[in-house]
Protein backbone atom coordinates (compact mmCIF):
# COMPACT_ATOMS: atom_id res chain seq x y z
CA UNK A 1 0.00 0.00 0.00
CA UNK A 2 2.72 2.11 0.96
CA UNK A 3 4.94 1.85 -2.07
CA UNK A 4 1.46 2.27 -4.32
CA UNK A 5 1.13 5.75 -2.31
CA UNK A 6 4.61 6.21 -3.22
CA UNK A 7 4.04 5.89 -6.74
CA UNK A 8 1.10 8.08 -7.44
CA UNK A 9 2.91 10.87 -5.09
CA UNK A 10 5.30 13.35 -6.60
CA UNK A 11 8.89 13.13 -5.80
CA UNK A 12 8.64 17.13 -3.47
CA UNK A 13 5.95 15.33 -2.12
CA UNK A 14 7.64 12.61 -0.86
CA UNK A 15 10.02 14.16 0.36
CA UNK A 16 7.92 16.75 2.58
CA UNK A 17 6.38 13.65 3.73
CA UNK A 18 9.64 11.87 5.27
CA UNK A 19 10.98 15.63 6.62
CA UNK A 20 7.60 16.03 8.63
CA UNK A 21 7.87 12.24 9.50
CA UNK A 22 11.63 12.68 10.66
CA UNK A 23 10.67 15.60 13.00
CA UNK A 24 7.63 14.05 14.29
CA UNK A 25 10.12 11.54 15.83
CA UNK A 26 12.38 13.81 16.96
CA UNK A 27 9.84 15.46 18.66
CA UNK A 28 8.68 12.46 20.55
CA UNK A 29 12.10 11.41 21.67
CA UNK A 30 12.40 14.94 22.78
CA UNK A 31 9.54 15.48 24.72
CA UNK A 32 10.31 11.21 26.49
CA UNK A 33 13.27 12.57 27.24
CA UNK A 34 12.45 15.45 29.21
CA UNK A 35 9.54 13.55 30.94
CA UNK A 36 12.43 10.83 31.54
CA UNK A 37 14.44 13.54 33.32
CA UNK A 38 11.55 15.04 35.17
CA UNK A 39 10.78 11.49 36.73
CA UNK A 40 14.92 10.98 37.99
CA UNK A 41 14.43 14.97 39.29
CA UNK A 42 11.10 13.70 40.95
CA UNK A 43 12.28 10.55 42.01
CA UNK A 44 15.66 12.16 44.08
CA UNK A 45 13.33 15.07 45.67
CA UNK A 46 11.43 12.37 47.08
CA UNK A 47 14.23 10.32 48.05
CA UNK A 48 16.04 13.25 49.23
CA UNK A 49 13.27 14.46 51.62
CA UNK A 50 12.30 11.05 52.60
CA UNK A 51 16.20 10.51 53.58
CA UNK A 52 15.87 13.92 55.69
CA UNK A 53 13.28 12.78 58.14
CA UNK A 54 15.05 9.97 58.80
CA UNK A 55 18.65 10.63 58.57
CA UNK A 56 20.90 14.14 59.23
CA UNK A 57 21.22 16.44 56.82
CA UNK A 58 24.20 17.17 55.36
CA UNK A 59 25.76 20.93 53.92
CA UNK A 60 27.76 21.54 51.01
CA UNK A 61 30.90 21.66 52.74
CA UNK A 62 30.20 17.82 53.81
CA UNK A 63 28.99 18.31 57.52
CA UNK A 64 26.26 17.32 59.43
CA UNK A 65 23.59 19.67 60.00
CA UNK A 66 22.03 19.63 63.65
CA UNK A 67 20.51 22.36 65.56
CA UNK A 68 22.65 25.41 66.76
CA UNK A 69 23.68 25.68 70.49
CA UNK A 70 22.90 28.85 70.59
CA UNK A 71 19.70 28.82 69.31
CA UNK A 72 18.16 25.25 69.74
CA UNK A 73 15.07 24.53 71.84
CA UNK A 74 16.52 21.19 73.10
CA UNK A 75 19.20 22.66 74.68
CA UNK A 76 19.45 21.60 78.90
CA UNK A 77 22.32 23.73 80.73
CA UNK A 78 23.24 22.85 83.89
CA UNK A 79 24.88 25.53 86.40
CA UNK A 80 26.22 22.82 89.26
CA UNK A 81 27.33 26.03 91.18
CA UNK A 82 29.63 26.10 93.76
CA UNK A 83 28.82 27.60 97.19
CA UNK A 84 29.84 31.09 97.73
CA UNK A 85 31.36 31.61 94.52
CA UNK A 86 28.28 34.37 93.32
CA UNK A 87 25.96 31.67 92.17
CA UNK A 88 22.85 33.49 93.69
CA UNK A 89 23.68 36.34 92.08
CA UNK A 90 24.23 34.61 88.51
CA UNK A 91 20.90 32.19 88.86
CA UNK A 92 18.71 35.80 89.19
CA UNK A 93 19.58 36.95 85.80
CA UNK A 94 18.83 33.30 84.37
CA UNK A 95 15.33 34.18 86.58
CA UNK A 96 14.99 37.87 85.16
CA UNK A 97 15.50 36.53 81.50
CA UNK A 98 13.68 32.91 81.09
CA UNK A 99 10.16 34.90 80.38
CA UNK A 100 11.16 37.19 78.03
CA UNK A 101 13.73 34.72 76.47
CA UNK A 102 11.60 31.34 76.20
CA UNK A 103 13.23 29.06 78.78
CA UNK A 104 12.49 27.47 81.95
CA UNK A 105 14.65 27.68 85.17
CA UNK A 106 14.72 24.35 87.78
CA UNK A 107 16.79 24.46 91.08
CA UNK A 108 17.91 21.53 92.01
CA UNK A 109 17.02 20.89 95.71
CA UNK A 110 18.88 18.11 97.69
CA UNK A 111 18.18 16.67 100.88
CA UNK A 112 20.38 18.19 103.40
CA UNK A 113 22.38 20.30 100.96
CA UNK A 114 24.37 16.94 99.91
CA UNK A 115 25.94 17.98 96.61
CA UNK A 116 26.58 13.95 96.21
CA UNK A 117 23.54 11.77 94.67
CA UNK A 118 22.95 8.73 95.27
CA UNK A 119 23.31 5.52 92.58
CA UNK A 120 19.79 5.71 92.16
CA UNK A 121 19.24 9.51 92.28
CA UNK A 122 21.85 9.63 89.52
CA UNK A 123 20.01 7.85 87.16
CA UNK A 124 16.80 9.43 87.77
CA UNK A 125 18.73 12.85 87.25
CA UNK A 126 19.87 12.37 83.84
CA UNK A 127 16.61 10.55 82.67
CA UNK A 128 14.55 13.56 84.28
CA UNK A 129 16.97 16.32 82.16
CA UNK A 130 17.33 14.53 79.04
CA UNK A 131 13.35 12.70 77.81
CA UNK A 132 11.65 15.79 80.08
CA UNK A 133 10.31 17.69 77.24
CA UNK A 134 7.99 20.00 77.95
CA UNK A 135 11.19 21.70 80.42
CA UNK A 136 13.09 22.01 77.12
CA UNK A 137 15.35 24.65 77.14
CA UNK A 138 15.82 24.48 80.38
CA UNK A 139 18.29 25.43 82.61
CA UNK A 140 19.36 23.53 86.21
CA UNK A 141 20.74 24.90 88.99
CA UNK A 142 21.96 23.61 92.58
CA UNK A 143 24.78 22.56 94.71
CA UNK A 144 25.66 19.15 93.23
CA UNK A 145 28.70 18.04 91.78
CA UNK A 146 29.41 17.46 88.21
CA UNK A 147 27.36 14.37 86.73
CA UNK A 148 28.94 12.22 83.66
CA UNK A 149 25.88 12.14 81.39
CA UNK A 150 27.94 9.42 79.00
CA UNK A 151 28.03 6.97 81.61
CA UNK A 152 24.64 5.98 81.74
CA UNK A 153 24.00 6.08 78.04
CA UNK A 154 22.25 9.11 77.53
CA UNK A 155 22.00 10.15 74.11
CA UNK A 156 22.33 14.21 74.36
CA UNK A 157 24.59 15.48 76.92
CA UNK A 158 23.98 19.02 78.99
CA UNK A 159 25.70 22.04 78.65
CA UNK A 160 27.52 22.52 81.80
CA UNK A 161 28.95 26.12 83.73
CA UNK A 162 30.32 27.15 86.43
CA UNK A 163 32.06 29.90 88.33
CA UNK A 164 35.06 29.70 90.55
CA UNK A 165 36.56 31.53 93.63
CA UNK A 166 39.60 31.84 95.53
CA UNK A 167 39.34 29.30 97.90
CA UNK A 168 40.12 30.99 101.20
CA UNK A 169 37.63 33.90 99.83
CA UNK A 170 35.33 31.21 99.63
CA UNK A 171 35.33 29.82 103.01
CA UNK A 172 35.48 32.94 104.57
CA UNK A 173 32.52 34.05 103.15
CA UNK A 174 30.79 30.49 103.88
CA UNK A 175 32.19 30.95 107.65
CA UNK A 176 30.52 34.41 107.75
CA UNK A 177 27.41 33.70 105.83
CA UNK A 178 26.59 30.53 108.54
CA UNK A 179 26.82 33.33 111.01
CA UNK A 180 25.22 36.30 110.12
CA UNK A 181 23.37 35.16 106.45
CA UNK A 182 23.77 38.10 103.75
CA UNK A 183 21.59 40.76 102.30
CA UNK A 184 19.47 38.81 100.22
CA UNK A 185 17.49 37.17 102.71
CA UNK A 186 18.54 39.18 105.99
CA UNK A 187 15.40 37.33 108.21
CA UNK A 188 16.55 34.07 107.85
CA UNK A 189 18.12 32.11 110.59
CA UNK A 190 21.53 30.73 110.01
CA UNK A 191 22.94 27.30 111.14
CA UNK A 192 25.38 29.14 113.33
CA UNK A 193 23.75 31.96 114.38
CA UNK A 194 24.90 33.39 117.54
CA UNK A 195 28.38 32.54 116.78
CA UNK A 196 30.76 35.80 117.54
CA UNK A 197 33.59 34.23 116.66
CA UNK A 198 35.40 35.91 113.74
CA UNK A 199 37.13 33.51 111.23
CA UNK A 200 41.04 34.75 112.67
CA UNK A 201 40.05 33.62 116.10
CA UNK A 202 38.71 30.53 114.75
CA UNK A 203 42.37 29.51 112.85
CA UNK A 204 43.99 30.60 115.83
CA UNK A 205 41.77 28.61 117.93
CA UNK A 206 41.87 25.13 115.16
CA UNK A 207 38.43 25.11 115.17
CA UNK A 208 36.91 23.05 112.66
CA UNK A 209 34.73 25.39 110.82
CA UNK A 210 37.77 27.43 109.57
CA UNK A 211 40.00 24.02 109.12
CA UNK A 212 42.65 23.92 105.66
CA UNK A 213 40.73 20.81 104.92
CA UNK A 214 37.33 22.90 104.57
CA UNK A 215 38.92 24.62 101.08
CA UNK A 216 38.65 21.25 99.78
CA UNK A 217 35.21 21.84 98.05
CA UNK A 218 36.10 23.44 94.51
CA UNK A 219 37.97 20.51 93.04
CA UNK A 220 35.91 17.81 94.05
CA UNK A 221 32.36 19.58 92.79
CA UNK A 222 34.90 19.54 89.16
CA UNK A 223 35.85 15.84 89.98
CA UNK A 224 32.54 14.12 90.45
CA UNK A 225 31.14 11.51 92.19
CA UNK A 226 34.14 9.27 92.16
CA UNK A 227 35.12 7.92 96.13
CA UNK A 228 38.67 9.50 95.03
CA UNK A 229 37.02 12.93 94.39
CA UNK A 230 36.45 13.44 98.10
CA UNK A 231 39.55 12.45 99.56
CA UNK A 232 41.02 15.50 100.89
CA UNK A 233 44.31 16.43 99.04
CA UNK A 234 44.47 13.34 96.05
CA UNK A 235 45.70 14.35 93.25
CA UNK A 236 43.83 12.40 90.65
CA UNK A 237 40.95 14.07 92.36
CA UNK A 238 42.65 17.08 91.30
CA UNK A 239 43.77 16.32 87.82
CA UNK A 240 40.15 15.05 87.07
CA UNK A 241 39.20 18.50 87.91
CA UNK A 242 41.18 19.77 85.91
CA UNK A 243 40.21 17.59 82.71
CA UNK A 244 36.39 18.21 83.28
CA UNK A 245 36.97 21.76 83.45
CA UNK A 246 38.63 21.99 79.92
CA UNK A 247 36.37 18.97 78.37
CA UNK A 248 33.15 18.76 79.58
CA UNK A 249 32.09 22.50 80.29
CA UNK A 250 31.31 25.42 78.21
CA UNK A 251 32.73 27.99 80.31
CA UNK A 252 33.78 27.87 84.12
CA UNK A 253 34.25 31.92 84.87
CA UNK A 254 35.31 33.64 87.95
CA UNK A 255 33.63 35.38 90.51
CA UNK A 256 35.61 38.16 90.61
CA UNK A 257 35.04 38.77 86.97
CA UNK A 258 31.49 37.71 86.69
CA UNK A 259 30.42 40.44 84.46
CA UNK A 260 33.01 38.71 81.74
CA UNK A 261 31.61 35.55 82.45
CA UNK A 262 27.75 36.97 81.64
CA UNK A 263 29.20 38.40 78.35
CA UNK A 264 30.59 35.76 77.16
CA UNK A 265 27.41 33.32 77.83
CA UNK A 266 25.22 35.88 75.84
CA UNK A 267 27.37 35.75 72.51
CA UNK A 268 27.68 32.27 73.34
CA UNK A 269 24.21 31.09 74.21
CA UNK A 270 21.98 33.85 73.08
CA UNK A 271 18.65 31.30 73.16
CA UNK A 272 19.18 32.21 77.27
CA UNK A 273 21.32 34.94 78.19
CA UNK A 274 20.27 37.29 75.50
CA UNK A 275 20.46 40.73 77.37
CA UNK A 276 21.95 39.14 80.28
CA UNK A 277 25.10 42.04 80.53
CA UNK A 278 22.80 45.16 80.03
CA UNK A 279 20.72 43.35 83.16
CA UNK A 280 24.06 42.33 84.91
CA UNK A 281 25.08 46.15 84.79
CA UNK A 282 21.48 48.12 84.96
CA UNK A 283 19.60 45.15 87.38
CA UNK A 284 18.69 46.46 91.16
CA UNK A 285 18.42 43.03 91.97
CA UNK A 286 20.25 40.10 89.96
CA UNK A 287 23.70 40.82 91.32
CA UNK A 288 23.58 42.79 94.59
CA UNK A 289 24.35 39.40 97.25
CA UNK A 290 26.87 39.97 99.86
CA UNK A 291 27.53 38.47 103.01
CA UNK A 292 27.09 40.29 105.97
CA UNK A 293 29.80 41.27 108.78
CA UNK A 294 32.46 39.40 107.03
CA UNK A 295 35.96 40.84 108.56
CA UNK A 296 39.23 41.16 106.56
CA UNK A 297 41.93 38.25 107.44
CA UNK A 298 44.98 39.14 109.73
CA UNK A 299 48.10 38.23 107.09
CA UNK A 300 49.07 35.61 109.97
CA UNK A 301 45.54 34.14 109.39
CA UNK A 302 46.49 34.06 105.58
CA UNK A 303 49.84 32.56 106.07
CA UNK A 304 48.31 29.96 108.17
CA UNK A 305 46.21 28.47 106.00
CA UNK A 306 48.50 28.29 103.09
CA UNK A 307 51.05 26.66 104.64
CA UNK A 308 48.54 23.38 103.95
CA UNK A 309 48.79 21.42 101.20
CA UNK A 310 44.79 21.63 100.57
CA UNK A 311 45.34 25.04 99.77
CA UNK A 312 48.09 24.20 97.53
CA UNK A 313 46.06 22.14 95.71
CA UNK A 314 43.01 24.15 95.72
CA UNK A 315 44.97 27.42 94.96
CA UNK A 316 46.47 25.16 91.72
CA UNK A 317 43.24 24.39 90.77
CA UNK A 318 41.98 27.83 91.17
CA UNK A 319 44.59 29.59 89.07
CA UNK A 320 44.18 26.45 86.12
CA UNK A 321 40.41 28.10 86.37
CA UNK A 322 41.60 31.28 85.97
CA UNK A 323 44.09 30.71 83.29
CA UNK A 324 41.82 29.13 81.19
CA UNK A 325 39.16 31.74 81.55
CA UNK A 326 41.63 34.73 80.60
CA UNK A 327 42.40 32.69 77.74
CA UNK A 328 38.82 32.41 76.67
CA UNK A 329 37.93 35.85 77.40
CA UNK A 330 41.15 37.12 75.40
CA UNK A 331 39.42 35.49 72.31
CA UNK A 332 36.32 36.56 72.82
CA UNK A 333 36.02 40.09 73.85
CA UNK A 334 37.73 43.85 73.54
CA UNK A 335 38.17 46.53 75.28
CA UNK A 336 38.41 49.91 73.83
CA UNK A 337 37.91 53.42 75.52
CA UNK A 338 37.62 51.33 79.07
CA UNK A 339 34.24 49.65 76.67
CA UNK A 340 34.53 45.88 76.92
CA UNK A 341 32.59 44.29 74.22
CA UNK A 342 32.32 40.61 72.49
CA UNK A 343 34.21 40.19 69.09
CA UNK A 344 32.31 39.69 66.01
CA UNK A 345 32.60 36.50 64.04
CA UNK A 346 35.99 36.01 62.62
CA UNK A 347 35.94 33.19 60.13
CA UNK A 348 34.07 32.59 56.88
CA UNK A 349 33.98 30.09 54.34
CA UNK A 350 35.99 29.86 51.15
CA UNK A 351 36.99 27.83 48.07
CA UNK A 352 34.61 25.36 48.10
CA UNK A 353 34.20 22.93 45.12
CA UNK A 354 31.92 21.75 43.62
CA UNK A 355 30.36 26.14 43.49
CA UNK A 356 27.11 25.82 45.10
CA UNK A 357 23.99 26.05 42.81
CA UNK A 358 20.59 26.72 43.92
CA UNK A 359 20.30 27.08 47.84
CA UNK A 360 18.23 24.46 49.31
CA UNK A 361 15.05 24.84 51.05
CA UNK A 362 17.00 24.79 54.57
CA UNK A 363 20.59 26.75 53.78
CA UNK A 364 21.21 30.42 52.60
CA UNK A 365 24.10 31.16 50.63
CA UNK A 366 25.82 34.79 49.84
CA UNK A 367 29.05 35.81 48.15
CA UNK A 368 31.09 38.11 48.81
CA UNK A 369 33.53 39.66 47.14
CA UNK A 370 37.24 40.65 48.70
CA UNK A 371 40.38 40.86 48.04
CA UNK A 372 41.04 37.60 48.32
CA UNK A 373 38.34 36.55 45.61
CA UNK A 374 34.77 35.57 46.38
CA UNK A 375 33.65 33.77 49.45
CA UNK A 376 30.60 31.84 50.14
CA UNK A 377 29.13 32.46 53.80
CA UNK A 378 26.28 29.80 55.32
CA UNK A 379 24.24 29.73 57.94
CA UNK A 380 21.05 27.86 58.64
CA UNK A 381 17.16 29.07 58.35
Amino acid sequence: MMGLLRTMMPHKVQLLAVLAFGLALLFMENQIQRIEESREVLERTMARDEGAESEPRKGRAGGQVTPSLSEADDVVVIYNRVPKTGSTSFTNIAYDLCGRNGFHVLHINTSKNNPVLSLQDQVRFVHNVTSWSEMKPAFYHGHVVYLDFSKYGAEGKPTYVNVVRDPVERLVSYYYFLRFGDDYRPGLRRRKQGDKKTFDECVASGGPDCAAEKLWLQIPFFCGHHSECWTVGSRWALETAKANLVRQYLLVGLTEELEDFVMILEAVLPRFFRGATQLYRTGKKSHLRKTSEKKPLAPETLSRLRQSEVWKMENEFYLFAQDHFHFVRDHAVREKDGVVSVLPQSFFYEKIYPKPGPAPRTRLWSSERSHRGETWLWSER
